[in-house]
């Protein structure tokens, strides 16, 4: 039996761009043939199964959306660390308890009062008996539409009580950053404004979410950066270098004053 793998353009599939049918993503689909084998087709994925994907899907993004997702989910991490219940999930699906709302794949998700951590490719809000805090999506240029509008209904029916979007705009052809904050009220969502700083107050994770220079930056509740980690490995490896060199001059100057006592012994019992 052979397995082969065939790529399946789709050309005449609604949704999908005929010059860049992969822009979103794809997923494989096993194909069974009539001689026993069977092959992995790949499919390219439309903008409806971005919204609501399935579990192995692979969307693209960009290094720098994969960049700011990981500063946060440190950051996130780091902030709840000493929470056992609290979990931050990134790019993981979420299975409701609504049966009008079909999965979505939130870029970050932070669920407190989680009764045991597991290897979830969806979290089941049914089985777990509890929702997310608080999602943050990223947005791209090619899926922006739906982080700002489908998403913005869907987790406020889901019953979200905090969304928030890293916005992504084009400004005298530059990109920008923005941020969005939704809160949950009675009336449904309500845009949470920022404080005269512009800084978003994340309150499931006790941290504050800002753009500087045209970057995220996270800030404690004693309002001190929480600077990016590869920044933070840099420094203390530079650190421990430089302890490192500091300790093998001590050892050479001590090294040095052995010699020399030992040559002063030495001309003392010539003298």
């Amino acid at each position: 039996m052979t397995t082969m793998i065939e790529v399946l353009t789709a050309p005449g599939v609604a949704g999908l761009d005929a010059d860049d049918p992969f822009r979103y993503g794809w997923r494989y689909l096993r194909r069974d043939r009539e001689d026993g084998s069977y092959v992995m087709e790949q499919v390219p994925l439309t903008l409806e199964d971005v919204l609501h994907p399935q579990e192995g899907d692979q969307v693209t993004h960009s290094d720098a959306h994969q960049r700011r997702r990981r500063y946060l989910c440190n950051v996130l991490e780091a902030q709840l660390a000493g929470d056992a219940s609290a979990v931050v999930l990134d790019d993981v699906r979420v299975a409701w308890d609504n049966p009008d709302l079909k999965p979505h794949g939130p870029d970050i998700m932070v669920i407190l009062g989680v009764h045991a951590r597991k290897n979830w490719s969806t979290f089941d809000v049914t089985a777990e008996g509890v929702r997310p805090a608080l999602i943050i999506e990223i947005t791209s240029p090619e899926t922006a539409s739906i982080d700002r509008s489908n998403k913005l209904e869907e987790y406020d029916l889901a019953g979200v009580p905090f969304y928030v979007i890293v916005d992504t705009l084009q400004l005298r052809k530059l990109p920008t950053l923005r941020l969005l904050a939704y809160a949950q009220t009675p009336e449904g969502y309500q845009v949470l404004p920022p404080d005269g700083q512009g800084r978003i107050w994340l309150a499931p994770a006790r941290t504050w979410l800002a753009v500087e220079q045209g970057e995220l930056v996270c800030y404690d509740e004693a309002e001190r950066p929480l600077g990016d980690y590869r920044a933070l490995a840099e420094a203390l490896a530079s650190e421990r270098d430089a302890r490192e060199q500091a300790e093998q001059r001590a050892l050479t100057a001590e090294e040095r004053v052995r010699a020399l006592e030992a040559e002063l012994r030495r001309l003392r019992g010539q003298g």
